[in-house]
C-alpha cells in the first residue's frame, strides 16, 4: 500500500466553507493526493481531558459556531466514520472510543472541498488538554504506522491565530504575524521539531501569534509525522485579515 502524505490545514473562518481561494486551494489539493482509505483528523475545535476518538459509522456535522449565514448552518458533510480505525487509533494512543462527537467545522469546513463526495472515512482524535506540547509530539509518533495503512493523518488549526487582532475587512498582515508564520515554515522545512515544540521561541512577538495553543496543536501531529526524504510543501500560504495563517502543509 502506498504511504499516505500527513497534511496541516490552515483553516480561519467557517465562511470559507462556503468557497473562495481557500477552498480552491484545497480542492487543487484533494485532486493530488487523491483518496485515501481513510483520514484521522485532529482539530482545534475538539479539546478534551482526556484522549478520546470518534467511533461511529455516520458521524454527524456539527456546526459549532455562532451567528453565520443560514447557508452555513445548513451545510452538512455526510461522509462515513470508521470504528475501524477508531479502534486502530485507540489501541496506537490509549484513547477513548466516543459517539459524543462528530465532524466539528474544523474538519468538514476544509474536507467538503478536498473530497467533496464525502466518500473518505473521517475520524477524529481530541486535544487532551491535560498534555504538554512534547507530550502532545510523543502521542502523535504513535500514530506514525497508519500512514502506511492508508491513512492520511492530517490537523486542522491556524499557524498564527490571534482573533482579537483580525482585520474584519482585510489589510496587509501585521509584521509578528508574517514573521511568526515564515519561522513556523523554515522550522518545518529544515525538521526541526524541538523548535515546533518550544514555539514561544520560535519568533519575536511569538504569542501574539498564538495567543492561546489549540489551533497550533494540530501542527503537532502533522510535524510528528515526518520520515527520512519526506518532501515538505505548502499550499494556500497566505496571512488572512491581518492575523489569521491560512497556510498549509503537506509533509510526504
Amino acid at each position: 500500500m502506498t504511504r499516505q502524505p500527513a497534511i496541516f490545514f490552515g483553516h480561519g473562518s467557517p465562511m470559507n466553507a462556503l468557497g473562495g481561494p481557500f477552498a480552491e486551494g484545497w480542492r487543487v489539493l484533494g485532486e493530488t493526493v487523491g483518496k485515501p482509505t481513510a483520514v484521522l483528523m485532529v482539530s482545534a475545535h475538539w479539546e478534551t481531558i482526556g484522549l478520546a476518538v470518534t467511533a461511529q459509522s455516520q458521524p454527524e456535522t456539527i456546526h459549532d459556531f455562532g451567528d453565520f449565514p443560514a447557508e452555513l448552518h445548513a451545510m452538512q458533510y455526510p461522509a462515513p466514520g470508521s470504528p475501524e480505525l477508531a479502534a486502530r487509533v485507540a489501541a496506537l494512543t490509549g484513547a477513548a472510543p466516543t459517539e459524543q462527537w462528530g465532524l466539528d467545522h474544523g474538519t468538514w469546513s476544509v474536507l467538503a472541498h478536498v473530497w467533496p463526495e464525502a466518500d473518505v472515512p473521517v475520524v477524529q482524535l481530541s486535544l487532551d488538554r491535560r498534555l504538554t506540547a512534547r507530550q502532545h509530539f510523543d502521542l502523535a509518533r504513535r500514530l506514525a504506522p497508519l500512514r502506511e495503512e492508508g491513512v492520511i493523518v492530517a490537523g486542522s488549526g491556524d499557524f498564527v491565530h490571534n482573533l482579537g487582532a483580525w482585520k474584519r475587512a482585510g489589510g496587509e498582515p501585521y509584521d509578528w504575524a508574517t514573521g511568526f508564520n515564515e519561522a513556523v515554515k523554515a522550522a518545518l522545512v529544515r525538521g526541526d521539531d524541538d523548535a515546533l515544540v518550544d514555539w514561544v521561541g520560535l519568533a519575536e512577538d511569538a504569542q501574539l501569534s498564538v495567543p492561546t495553543d489549540e489551533h497550533f496543536l494540530p501542527l503537532l501531529y502533522v510535524a510528528a509525522q515526518r520520515r527520512p526524504g519526506d518532501d515538505v510543501a505548502f499550499f494556500n500560504d497566505v496571512i488572512d485579515g491581518g492575523s489569521i495563517s491560512m497556510t498549509g502543509v503537506r509533509i510526504g
